[in-house]
Parts: C-alpha cells; sequence; structure tokens
C-alpha cells in the first residue's frame, strides 16, 4: 500500500512538471523541413571554403550536422517540460543574459575589433544569442504580470509620481503605463546597449525590434510606438546623412550601401557577389551544387550571405518556397500563441516566431541590398552551431506551448 502511494505521489509529480498534451505536428513538420533544407544548403554554399580554409570540404557541414542534432534532441526534452516552469527561467534568463553581455566585454578579442565571442576551447558563442531568448522571455513575464499596468488608465503609486500630482493639484496625473513603459523601455537599452558595446550594430538593431515588437505584443499604448516611430525616423536619417557617428566598419557599410560604385573590391565586394548570384540563378537556378559565387567570390557563403547561394542554385522558385515556409513557420507560432492558455504563453509563443521572422526579412534584406551590410544570419541555414542549438531550444518552448492551447485542431 505505501509503496502504491510513493508511486502515485511519484506520477503526481512527474505529471505536474511534464506538458500532457500532444504537440502541435504542423508546426513541428515546417520546422524540420526548413532545418533539413538549412542543412543541405550549408553543406552545398560551405564545402568550397570549407575545403580551403577548415582542411577538408565537409568540416563546417559536418559539426553544424552534430550540433543540429543535439539541438532537435534538447527542441524536443523542453517541449516536454510544462511551460508555467519558463516564468522561473525567465527571472534566471535576465540575469544570465546581462552577465554573459557584461563578461564578454572584459575578455580577450576573439577577432580583431570585435567583443562578441566566448570563446569555451571546443566552441565559441556569442552572448547575444542568448540575450535575444533572455530578453523575450522577462518581457513575456513583465508585460504579462503588470498587464493591466500597461494598458489601463491606472495612476502610478510610486512616491515621485504622487508628488508630482500633489504638486500641480491632480493637473498632472503619472499613471502605472508610463512608468511601466519607461521601465521596460530601459530594459531594452541595457540589452541593446551592451550589444552595441561588443561592435555588433546588427545585433543591436535586432535586440531593439524584438523589444519594441515584445511591447507592441503587450498591448502597449499606440502613441508610445507613434513617438517611437519618430524617434527612429530622425535616427536613421541622422545616421545616413552621418554614418561616421557609428563604428568605422559600420559607417563604411551604410556608404557602400547608399553609393553602389563604393569600392568594388573592398567594401561592396560581398554584397556586389551576392547580387551576381542572385541574378544568375534565374527563375529555376543552376541546380544543387552548381554555384559559381560560392567558390570565393560570395565572402563566406556558409553564414550571413547563404540565402544568395540558395537564390543561385535553386532559383526564384527555391527562394520564394523556402520564404513561404518561414512565414508558414511564423503564422503557425501565432497560431499557437493565440490559443495558449494565457498570456505569458502568447507573448513567449509570438515573440519566438517573430523573432524568426525578423531575423529572416532583415538577412534577405542585405543580401538583396535592401537593407545595409548589417551581419544578420539566417536562422536554420547559416553555419552556427550554439545558435542553431539555442534556435532548436526556442523551437521546443513554442511545442511546449502547443501541447496546452485552449483549442486543439
Amino acid at each position: 500500500m505505501a509503496t502504491k502511494r510513493k508511486q502515485r505521489k511519484k506520477n503526481s509529480i512527474i505529471n505536474t512538471f511534464l506538458a500532457q498534451g500532444s504537440m502541435d505536428i504542423p508546426f513541428l513538420i515546417i520546422l524540420m523541413t526548413i532545418v533539413t533544407i538549412g542543412l543541405v544548403m550549408l553543406f552545398s554554399a560551405s564545402y568550397t571554403y570549407s575545403y580551403y580554409n577548415r582542411g577538408g570540404s565537409t568540416q563546417i557541414f559536418s559539426r553544424q550536422l552534430i550540433f543540429a542534432v543535439i539541438g532537435i534532441v534538447l527542441m524536443f526534452i523542453i517541449s516536454k517540460v510544462r511551460y508555467e516552469y519558463f516564468r522561473l527561467a525567465a527571472l534566471i534568463g535576465v540575469v544570465v543574459s546581462i552577465g554573459l553581455l557584461v563578461i564578454v566585454l572584459f575578455l580577450p578579442e576573439y577577432k580583431p575589433g570585435f567583443k562578441r565571442w566566448i570563446n569555451l576551447g571546443f566552441t565559441t558563442f556569442q552572448p547575444s544569442e542568448i540575450a535575444k531568448i533572455g530578453l523575450i522571455m522577462i518581457l513575456a513575464y513583465l508585460l504579462d504580470r503588470n498587464y493591466k499596468n500597461v494598458t489601463k488608465k491606472v495612476p502610478s503609486e510610486a512616491w515621485l509620481c504622487k508628488q508630482i500630482s500633489e504638486f500641480t493639484s491632480g493637473r498632472i496625473v503619472i499613471y502605472k503605463s508610463f512608468t511601466s513603459i519607461v521601465c521596460y523601455g530601459l530594459l531594452i537599452v541595457v540589452f541593446a546597449g551592451l550589444v552595441y558595446l561588443e561592435n555588433h550594430v546588427s545585433g543591436t538593431i535586432l535586440m531593439l525590434a524584438l523589444g519594441v515588437t515584445m511591447l507592441w505584443l503587450g498591448e502597449a499604448k499606440g502613441k508610445w510606438f507613434a513617438v517611437g516611430s519618430v524617434v527612429v525616423v530622425i535616427a536613421v536619417i541622422l545616421l545616413i546623412a552621418n554614418p561616421q557617428i557609428l563604428e568605422e566598419y559600420a559607417g563604411e557599410r551604410i556608404t557602400a550601401w547608399l553609393d553602389k560604385e563604393y569600392e568594388p573590391m573592398g567594401a561592396r565586394w560581398q554584397t556586389n557577389n551576392s547580387l551576381y548570384a542572385i541574378g544568375s540563378g534565374g527563375f529555376l537556378g543552376t541546380g544543387l551544387g552548381q554555384s559559381k559565387q560560392k567558390h570565393l567570390y560570395v565572402s563566406e557563403p556558409q553564414n550571413d550571405f547563404i540565402f544568395s547561394i540558395v537564390c543561385e542554385e535553386l532559383g526564384f522558385v527555391g527562394a520564394t518556397v523556402i520564404i513561404l515556409l518561414f512565414a508558414l513557420l511564423v503564422y503557425r507560432g501565432i497560431k499557437i500563441g493565440m490559443n495558449a492558455s494565457n498570456r505569458f504563453g502568447a507573448l513567449l509563443a509570438m515573440g519566438i516566431v517573430f523573432q524568426i521572422g525578423i531575423q529572416v526579412a532583415l538577412n534577405i534584406g542585405v543580401v538583396t541590398d535592401l537593407l545595409p551590410n548589417t551581419g544578420i544570419s539566417l536562422p536554420f541555414f547559416s553555419a552556427g552551431g550554439t545558435s542553431l542549438v539555442i534556435l532548436l531550444a526556442e523551437m521546443g518552448m513554442v511545442l511546449s506551448i502547443s501541447r496546452s492551447t485552449k483549442k486543439k485542431e
């Protein structure tokens, strides 16, 4: 009898910790299709560079494949955890994220002029990759917990706000929505500022974009976005007019983006060859493995500019299919979020898939010369083992949320 009670207690603990529903199969199928195509295209895009720079044509692909397997296993493990436990992870994650962003600033430069990487010996990773999901999780937690403060006209109880109200005889009332937005804005600025100190302008842009997206998903008042839009437009005009304000490498990239004839053998080299690759792909492409631009014309084609090789080998049709797959992944993730059993799950799921969507849009914008060369990777395609593992772990969170949706289809 005692044994049965112990077994029931053990089962109760397990059931409390583990998610019990079935995961969203369409989301999983779309994801695994993208990961598979990404691995195939990485091998095709990387083998020349890998042969000349890594001592073997399969070195980059083999490493990515190992990390993909690790990431997929981790994804399924995380998908079985009840997503309510991610609230605790959010509090831990914000401390870890900021801590790593600070630590990397004091470590030796892994690449001259850039302090983005922490070298673990067997691999390197960028703390900004962890910071992206850390920011999404903490904002999902805070926006859920303080929903009324963000969306309703509730007078702030802070001492300073009360003093201002009394001093003006109630003519000026500071609402909790204002103080909340200021606090969340400062949090986003801290994350983005630390990433900028790494000489990581693209990561800074992405961090700011994620922060604004989370505030929008959290139903912050529209006037804040109107004010923010004006500030962003002014900042963009200022930077375009005065690129020297930025770090030297970033300012040069803006100059090269504006002036299509600027240093064709230097700052414009990668972008020009990317456009040659896209143009030569035509409607149906040159065929898998048949790219010419990957033969050391597009610099490091396995990373930020892998989509240009995709366009060259698979053509307009293949590139469109891949874009549609990413769009379906984001769409399905939004549906999972909308059907989540609480606001935290909704914000977390939608924040994660919007991160994927924003990265894809920025990457393709850079590759096609619609945006300055910012160095943003293409999710699930670009080389980077630890980045792939983190992305797949995030997908595990979305799948965990899908197990507890209000409406099963």
